[in-house]
C-alpha cells in the first residue's frame, strides 16, 4: 500500500484493525516532504504499539505492519560476555 500523504494513516490503522499485514512503500510521500513521513510512522508506531501489533522497517522504502496476533521476526542479537582480565 503506499503512503502519499498523512490522510492515509487513517486508512492504514483500519486495515490493521481488520486485521490485515501491510507493507507500505513510504516513497511517494517521501518524495514530497520527508517530515510527513516521520510524523506518518511515529503515528503509525504508537497506534501499532497501542493494539499490540509490531512494525519494522523494510529497508529504506518499506515498512510493514502486523496486527497482534502475528510477530515480526528479528535476529537475536548475542551480546558477548568479557571475561574479566588478570591485571
Amino acid at each position: 500500500m503506499p503512503l502519499r500523504n498523512l490522510a492515509d494513516v487513517e486508512a492504514i490503522k483500519h486495515e490493521l484493525k481488520m486485521g490485515n499485514i501491510l507493507i507500505l512503500k513510504i516513497t511517494p510521500l517521501a518524495r514530497k516532504n520527508i517530515e510527513d513521513v516521520k510524523k506518518a510512522v511515529n503515528e503509525l508506531s504508537v497506534f501499532t504499539q497501542s493494539i499490540g501489533g509490531d512494525i519494522a522497517s523494510l529497508g529504506e522504502e518499506r515498512v510493514v505492519i502486523v496486527p497482534d496476533s502475528i510477530k515480526i521476526w528479528r535476529p537475536e542479537t548475542v551480546v558477548s560476555k568479557k571475561s574479566p582480565t588478570a591485571a
